[in-house]
């Protein structure tokens, strides 16, 4: 039987699970279309330089490759869409003005991005492309608190940052510079010994660097901590701006529960570009949505466009709502006579649930409950409640 094991972090989904899910993408991609957002759907495999272009080396690491037998270059399995809808975006639909697209499909992960973490994931998302403005990021965030309302998601906390402060600190000392990778991942565990123990490593790193990345690692709680960041960090142009950016931000989101972090980093320094964001709920070990703004991502591509947007995986949403539920079905004899074939069409026209007992069988389901039977009196089929 070993045959029919799974690769590790690969699993199925059963029926009931399976259709929720489904249910999940109908709901939210009606949702984006609402909000103006068209759909698009990229491939699930490309030529490598182009799915991984702007994206830095942790989605390289992330992205399965393997040679294409018809042109002999080498193809990733995408791990992200996001790269994807920015390429569609700049070099296909190549528009002016301000393009708003959402999508969704599998994306498989080499490894793993954490403990509990699964390879394949059903990734959505939605995608503003042409606006440089804090509106397109309100509007991205606001979607995607929507989204978390939509499924049933209780008290989503939103967590903001902006890696234009960690980059800037990196920038001003060039010991850093090829340590970046490593600070960006011990920050994002707040694991300040391993950012004494890495400075200790770096020759000629100036006074005040470590400093100043031990208290990023400090810097998370409510709307107070952005005086804390002005008080404690170095006073650079830049960091200077991304507060700005931030408290502006902030201040037309008065109606969420809003938190910041300086040290979630591991999702935004290596492309992101301005403000990025996390919705956390209880119950939930990780984010359940990340996004932000990556402006110059379709430069690549031939145009170089302001964008912000986020995604979320529907499998891990789905997992950590409460059990789903069989639907509510009816039970039908089978049988070829035309007036049970215009009753059960009738029937499933009108959206119920109808299924045939086939012949000498015993159904065994985990999707649907009985809670109806039709059958026959005199001339007419009719249904009825089962005791």
């Amino acid at each position: 039987m070993t045959k029919w094991l799974l690769p590790e972090s690969l699993a199925d989904i059963l029926p009931a699970e399976a259709r929720r899910i489904e249910e999940l993408r109908r709901r939210l991609l009606d949702l984006y279309r609402v909000y103006g957002f068209e759909l698009v759907m990229p491939p699930l495999v490309e030529y490598l330089d182009s799915l991984l272009t702007g994206h830095g080396h942790d989605l390289s690491l992330r992205t399965c490759k393997l040679v294409d037998q018809l042109s002999g270059r080498t193809v990733g399995v995408r791990a992200d869409m996001t790269p994807q809808v920015a390429r569609i975006d700049a070099h296909l639909l190549n528009r002016e003005g301000v393009t708003r697209l959402c999508y969704c499909g599998s994306v498989f992960h080499a490894r793993p991005m954490g403990l509990f973490s699964d390879r394949e994931l059903l990734q959505i998302g939605a995608e503003i492309f042409g606006h440089p403005g804090v509106e397109a990021d309100i509007q991205v965030i606001e979607l995607a608190l929507e989204s978390m309302r939509l499924a049933g998601v209780g008290g989503p906390r939103l967590d903001l940052n902006h890696p234009g402060v960690l980059r800037a600190i990196i920038e001003a000392d060039p010991a850093l510079a090829e340590s970046a990778e490593d600070v960006a991942d011990l920050l994002s565990t707040k694991d300040v010994p391993g950012l004494r123990t890495l400075a200790d490593s770096i020759q000629g790193l100036r006074p005040g660097s470590l400093q100043a990345l031990v208290d990023l690692a400090g810097l998370y709680g409510g709307r107070d901590v952005l005086q804390r960041a002005r008080e404690v960090l170095p006073a650079l142009p830049a960091v200077a701006r991304a507060l700005d950016d931030l408290e502006q931000l902030a201040g037309f989101l008065t109606g969420y529960d809003v938190s910041f972090d300086f040290a979630d980093v591991r999702a935004g320094y290596g492309y992101h570009s301005g403000i990025v964001f996390a919705i956390y709920a209880d119950g939930w070990h990780d984010a359940l949505v990340r996004g932000g703004r990556y402006d110059g991502v379709g430069t690549a591509f031939g145009r170089s466009r302001p964008a912000t947007g986020f995604s979320l995986d529907l499998r891990r949403l789905s997992g950590g709502l409460s059990p789903a539920q069989p639907a509510k079905a009816v039970r039908a004899p089978w049988g070829c006579d035309p007036s049970l074939s215009d009753a059960l069409r009738r029937l499933r026209a009108d959206g119920a649930i109808v299924v045939q007992i086939l012949p000498g069988q015993v159904q065994s389901l985990d999707e649907f409950v009985f809670d109806r039977e039709l059958v026959q009196e005199g001339n007419e089929w009719k249904v009825r409640a089962i005791q």
